[in-house]
C-alpha cells in the first residue's frame, strides 16, 4: 500500500549522513507544521546545520525520506529549495553587502523595464516596493538605495526576513540569526520571527542557545553527535530542562 503522509510544510524522516569514517547523522527525524516555529537546537557538531544543508539540496543524504508538503522530493541545489518556497538566511552569508538594501531585497527576483528595444532594471519601482513592504512588517530603513556593508547585523536578519515573509515564501530556515547580536538587536529579530508566524510562515530556528529561541518556539528537536534525543513542545519543557538536556546529550 502506498504511504501517505500528512501534509506538512516539511517532514525528514530517518535521515543518515556519513562524512567517510565519520558518522553526521543517524536516523534523524524532523518535522514543522503550518505556523510553526521550530528550535533546532544542540551544541556545535551536534548535526544541524548537517540536517539542514540535506534539506536545502546542499549534501545528499545516505538514508532517510524528505517530504515536502506532502510530497515526496530530493532538492539538488538551494536553488531549487528556494523556487519551492524553502528560504534559509545564514548569520554571515544572509546579504550581498556591496549591493543596496532594495538589490539584496530582490535578489534573484529583480523586475525590469523595457525602454525601445533594452532592458533595464526597475530600480525606483525596487526602492518603493523594498521601503514599503518593510514598512509594513515594522521594519524601518533610512533609505532602501543604502549600502547594506553600512547596516548593523540586527537590520541585516530583519531585510532577510523581511524578504521572505514579502514573497511569500513557505518555510524561513534561520541559522543562528541571534548569535552575534546585541540583546536589542535580537528582541527585535524574535519580534520579526513572531511576525513571520503570524502570517502563517513556517520556521526552523537553529541554535546552540536555548535562550535565543525559547521565546518564540512552539516546539523543540535537539541534537547531539547527529542522534535526536529530545522532540518537545514548549508546554512539557522550560528553557533549564532543555539546557539540562543538551548537557547530559540525553532525553530525560
Amino acid at each position: 500500500m502506498k504511504r501517505v503522509k500528512k501534509e506538512l510544510p516539511v517532514e525528514m524522516v530517518n535521515i543518515s549522513k556519513n562524512f567517510g569514517r565519520v558518522q553526521a547523522l543517524k536516523n534523524v527525524s524532523c518535522m514543522v507544521d503550518y505556523g510553526e516555529v521550530l528550535g533546532l537546537l544542540g551544541d556545535n557538531g551536534a548535526g544541524k546545520s548537517t540536517l539542514i544543508k540535506i534539506l536545502v539540496g546542499l549534501y545528499p543524504q545516505d538514508k532517510g525520506e524528505i517530504y515536502f508538503e506532502g510530497k515526496r522530493v530530493q532538492f539538488s541545489s538551494p536553488q531549487e529549495a528556494r523556487a519551492m518556497g524553502i528560504e534559509t538566511v545564514y548569520q554571515d552569508l544572509a546579504l550581498v553587502e556591496l549591493m543596496s538594501i532594495s538589490r539584496n531585497f530582490f535578489l534573484g527576483r529583480e523586475p525590469t523595464k523595457k525602454v525601445g528595444p533594452f532592458e533595464f532594471l526597475d530600480k525606483r519601482g525596487m526602492d518603493e516596493v523594498c521601503a514599503k513592504a518593510l514598512s509594513e512588517i515594522g521594519i524601518t530603513i533610512r533609505s532602501p538605495d543604502e549600502s547594506v556593508s553600512l547596516l548593523s547585523g540586527g537590520e541585516r536578519q530583519s531585510i532577510s526576513i523581511g524578504r521572505a515573509i514579502h514573497f511569500g515564501v513557505k518555510l524561513l530556515i534561520l541559522d543562528e540569526p541571534t548569535a552575534a547580536l546585541s540583546i536589542k538587536e535580537a528582541r527585535k529579530v524574535l519580534d520579526y520571527v513572531r511576525e513571520a508566524k503570524k502570517r502563517g510562515l513556517s520556521v526552523i530556528f537553529i541554535t546552540h542557545n536555548i535562550y535565543h529561541v525559547y521565546p518564540v518556539a512552539d516546539r523543540f528537536t535537539i541534537l547531539d553527535h547527529g542522534i535526536k534525543v529530545g522532540d518537545f513542545d514548549k508546554k512539557d519543557v522550560t528553557s533549564e530542562d532543555i539546557v539540562n538536556i543538551i548537557s547530559k546529550g540525553e532525553a530525560t
